[in-house]
């Protein structure tokens, strides 16, 4: 049975909380979306309380490209040398630091004021180590796991669907209240033809992005 650590880390303005997930695996530490810049202190705080040191960090995997996933990232990387891995359809985001980018585009007031609260800077912007398509064995990084391409939210977003049936969905699914689909999905098409490509993989749990993790009978 996988160890499994669920960092609950707030996001800037009161906007909420975001998940990441910490797992222990066979040659060190994997984490699941790192926060947002503004949490900088709690994420490393709560990596050393998990026993997660700098040199035992092994692989970032990203479920998709929003600055409160993919935040603390490149400092990770500066700091523990750990690669990072995402989907390519994402990349754009993280690289220029526009978290628009292969999405339909918003108004233009919401696209302006984006920038000015994620606190995604320059120094944040980073090119993926290693690039994640559906399928993707995780098992030569220690993680018993597969990557499941999942796109909706954006359409770079992806899940981790571990041997045991743990699905870390990104931004997919919320559990806020109950659990449903993300109320921020930029494709609802997409969304819909990810929901149905896991209806048959076994999943028994599922840990999403933002609210508590819960049984997969529960959607």
């Amino acid at each position: 049975m996988l160890d499994i650590e669920v960092l609950n880390l707030p996001l800037p303005l009161r906007m909420g909380r975001v998940n990441c997930f910490l797992i222990q695996g066979a040659d060190g530490y994997i984490l699941i979306d790192t926060g947002s810049v503004s949490a900088r202190k709690q994420l490393s705080g709560e990596l050393v309380k998990a026993g997660c040191q700098p040199n035992s960090l092994m692989l970032i995997i990203l479920t998709h490209g929003d600055f409160d996933h993919t935040g603390n990232a490149a400092y990770l990387r500066s700091t523990c040398g750990v690669r990072i891995a995402m989907h390519p359809d994402d990349a754009g985001m993280v690289e220029r630091g526009d978290m628009f980018s292969n999405r339909k585009k918003p108004n233009f007031l919401i696209t302006a004021m984006i920038p000015l609260f994620t606190g995604f800077r320059k120094s944040d912007r980073f090119t993926p180590d290693i690039l994640l398509e559906d399928e993707y064995d995780l098992s030569q990084h220690g993680l018993n796991a597969k990557v499941i391409s999942l796109p909706g939210h954006s359409q770079g977003s992806i899940g981790i669907l571990t041997e045991e049936g743990d699905l870390f969905c990104g931004d997919l699914f919320e559990n806020m209240k109950q659990p449903v689909l993300n109320s921020l999905i930029d494709d609802p098409e997409a969304a819909q033809s990810s929901l149905a490509k896991l209806e048959n993989l076994g999943i028994k749990k599922v840990y999403p992005g933002h609210g508590q993790p819960f049984a997969w009978e529960q959607l």
